[in-house]
């Protein structure tokens, strides 16, 4: 059925398209969750793609934000596109999630 589809859960998203593609779309999704969330407590990391500063409150200047978050392409693209629950990739380590406000549930889907 539709759920055995390819990429229907995200798993996918990252051997269907090339590279490029991919890159695109987490720096796109990325740009949209700090347009969506502004801020500095919070920087979010999709390696080697792309990193975003977002979600209000105490104001980060050097080093380390006070909270990290960081996950593979595949899963960002899940979680951004609503493929894939915030819970459910924390709970299975696919996002590590350090910090206060670290949680981004409330920000995800952008779809």
């Amino acid at each position: 059925g539709a759920v055995d589809a390819p990429g229907a859960d995200g798993t996918a998203v990252s051997g269907a398209v090339d590279r490029a593609t991919v890159a695109t779309a987490v720096r796109y999704c990325l740009e949209e969750l700090g347009a969506r969330v502004p801020g500095r407590s919070v920087e979010v990391r999709v390696p080697p793609f792309g990193v975003v500063q977002c979600v209000e409150g105490s104001t980060h200047r050097r080093g380390t934000p006070p909270a990290v978050v960081e996950m593979d392409a595949t899963t960002w693209l899940g979680l951004a596109t609503g493929r894939l629950a915030w819970a459910d990739a924390v709970g299975s380590g696919a996002v590590q999630a350090s910090g206060q406000r670290a949680d981004l549930s409330p920000h995800l889907p952008l779809a």
